[in-house]
């Protein structure tokens, strides 16, 4: 068995997006009621969130867009996008969403614990600089690049993002740096809008962000191929130190967002391969940190086949990869695009 670490608190469940939001409260209750239906709850780590200063916050947002953010604090609605908006205790939750996932880093870096997944509301993908966006207040997973960059002296950090939706937000953070690595696979065209093929990085950064924009209707196969035909090797080359993984759930199959069709298998494999990637290249430093997913059944079933698989209880078989897939000519396509920076 091996330590998994899990990040909870309950103003994770107390932040509140209105009646009908899919981004609730019971996402997260689905996924307390897994644990403890399971007794998983007994098998994991408890890892107490801290809550993320300003300085923590301002590595990737704008100064002024955390103090707007704050300003929201105690107030009743306030809308930040028309589907983003705070009720009076969102932005504790959102310091603390961040904190979570620093909380997580640290603990994985003293040795606590071998991989942690802090299950936070609100998620973070998309929130930009100097805006909230889908959902997201603040960045949580680029929050905690930005941390590992400048605190512990990192600088080969890979984020590596299969939620359904494109992470916009996480790809202009890092779009200048060969620092992070941003790896993106994702439903297009679909919001946000971004995630394009050729959105590969500038400058510096140029070759540090690959995205993989996909039609509805792929599943584990093609997800599974895409991870050992373009980010297996591009893992072997870039050695990343510390991985983190913006695990949304929200391509399985019957999510209400989503047109995908990944099964809880599917997030299972995917979740061993990034593990025994880190086993590999950084001593296996490795944090997932939940973004989307709107099936509560979804969530309950696939976020038990993640934490199954990071406790070591099982380990799912890999399909054949050598088989053709209907992301055979995508995944070309990203090769021939990426192939001045990697090989492949």
């Amino acid at each position: 068995m091996e330590k998994l670490g899990i990040v909870i608190d309950k103003l994770y469940v107390d932040h509140d997006n209105g009646m009908g939001h899919p981004e609730s409260q019971e996402r997260l209750l689905a996924i307390i009621d897994m644990l403890r239906h399971t007794k998983l709850w007994e098998e994991v780590e408890r890892i107490e969130p801290r809550d993320a200063t300003k300085d923590d916050i301002t590595l990737v947002h704008d100064p002024k867009y955390y103090d707007f953010v704050l300003s929201t604090k105690g107030r009743p609605r306030v809308f930040l996008d028309p589907d983003t908006s705070t009720c009076p205790v969102s932005f504790d939750a959102a310091v603390r969403a961040a904190g979570g996932m620093l909380s997580a880093i640290e603990s994985v870096l003293r040795g606590e614990v071998d991989t942690a997944f802090p299950l936070v509301r609100p998620p973070g993908h998309h929130a930009e600089k100097n805006r909230a966006m889908g959902f997201c207040l603040f960045n949580n997973v680029a929050v905690g690049a930005a941390y590992l960059l400048k605190s512990y002296q990192f600088n080969r950090i890979l984020i590596v993002d299969w939620d359904l939706h494109h992470g916009n937000g996480t790809q202009n953070m890092f779009y200048h740096s060969s620092q992070v690595l941003y790896f993106s696979m994702h439903q297009y065209p679909y919001y946000p809008g971004t995630g394009g093929i050729k959105e590969i990085g500038t400058e510096g950064g140029a070759g540090y962000t690959i995205n993989v924009p996909l039609p509805a209707g792929m599943g584990d196969r093609e997800y599974m191929k895409i991870f050992s035909s373009i980010l297996g090797p591009v893992i072997d080359q870039y050695k990343p130190e510390f991985i983190l993984v913006s695990a949304g759930f929200d391509t399985y199959f019957e999510d209400p967002l989503g047109g995908m069709k990944v099964t809880p298998k599917g997030f299972a494999r995917m979740t061993r391969f990034l593990r025994e990637a880190a086993k590999k290249h950084c001593g296996g430093k490795i944090v997932y940190i939940l973004e989307g997913g709107y099936n509560l059944d979804g969530l309950w079933l696939s976020t038990k086949e993640v934490i199954e698989e990071l406790l070591g209880k099982k380990k799912t078989d890999y399909e054949d990869m050598s088989e053709r897939t209907k992301a055979d000519g995508i995944i070309e396509s990203v090769k021939k695009v990426q192939s001045p920076y990697w090989e492949f």
